[in-house]
């Protein structure tokens, strides 16, 4: 199933045309290396996502899992408290913050300032990673058809990355519902796709792929400004941040090889940011834990 084509034709991952596995250029797109040096049958049997959305939805799944149970042996209590729904079967601030938070505390308090790439694999609550995974299940797939499985997965990271700087920045100082000490969930980067779908629209003259996008970041927006506990600031920066990439990525051009490297590089580089965090943080958990 994981095997390497190394003979024969395969079907050219942008256009779909008929090429053989080692043409160095799709003649119908103009893609180059459109076989993926034969890796290509296999990513088109993960799906146009590349299989990223499952990632996302069980990625998170897992973070939010370790983050109750590093809660539970620290002796918090998940449970919450108060009567915001957001804080039922809540990690604890240092059990999130080891997992790679993002905030003004972390990225300027504690200098983990690549946690801007960790907060949205990250959640407060039950129900604000359902409500945040049924979104993502929703947008990732129709960002995929239109822009392609790398160029979602560079958009999603870009998205992340700009939401949580921004509401890092604008947690120094006292706006209400604009900025976070400590903010996590994967609204920045699902903000990002909203906004790389509006550019789509405008782009491709789309009336309705625009409509959509633009009545969702709206009315998302809006739900922010009312609901307790939403980072507007990072919705903000996030949206930004997708429609600024999806200028730079154009959906109306071919996929290249160098979406697919960039997508791998937002992996590994989010991958070592979660990384970062575990390995700056442990000691004080570990402390805490002890005492």
């Amino acid at each position: 199933m994981f095997k390497r084509q190394k003979t024969g034709s395969v079907v050219c991952v942008s256009c779909g045309s008929l090429v053989g596995v080692n043409d160095p250029q799709c003649y119908s797109c103009g893609r180059r290396n459109p076989g993926l040096w034969g890796y290509a049958p296999l990513l088109r049997r993960l799906g146009n996502d590349l299989g990223f959305v499952s990632l996302i939805v069980y990625g998170c799944g897992a973070m939010y899992g370790i983050a109750l149970l590093l809660t539970v042996v620290r002796g918090g209590n998940i449970m919450g408290g108060g009567n915001n729904p957001l804080n039922i079967l809540a990690p604890d601030t240092l059990s999130q913050v080891m997992l790679g938070a993002s905030g003004a505390y972390p990225v300027f308090g504690a200098g983990l300032w690549w946690s801007v790439l960790s907060a949205g694999w990250l959640h407060a609550s039950i129900m604000h990673i359902v409500l945040n995974m049924m979104w993502v299940k929703n947008l990732g797939p129709a960002t995929a058809d239109l822009y392609g499985g790398p160029r979602m997965v560079i958009i999603y990271t870009v998205g992340s990355a700009s939401g949580f700087l921004l509401s890092s920045v604008l947690g120094l100082y006292p706006i209400p519902k604009f900025g976070a000490p400590l903010t996590v969930g994967a609204s920045a980067p699902i903000f990002g796709l909203l906004g790389a779908l509006m550019y789509y629209g405008r782009r491709s003259g789309s009336s309705i792929v625009h409509a959509e996008a633009k009545g969702y970041a709206v009315a998302f927006f809006v739900f922010g400004l009312i609901f307790p506990g939403v980072d507007n600031a990072a919705h903000a920066g996030g949206f930004l941040g997708g429609y600024l990439s999806g200028m730079w990525l154009d959906p109306l051009k071919p996929e290249r090889v160098n979406h697919m490297i960039g997508a791998l590089v937002c992996l590994a580089a989010t991958a070592l940011a979660i990384l970062a965090s575990i390995v700056s943080v442990l000691p004080a958990f570990l402390s805490s834990s002890r005492s």
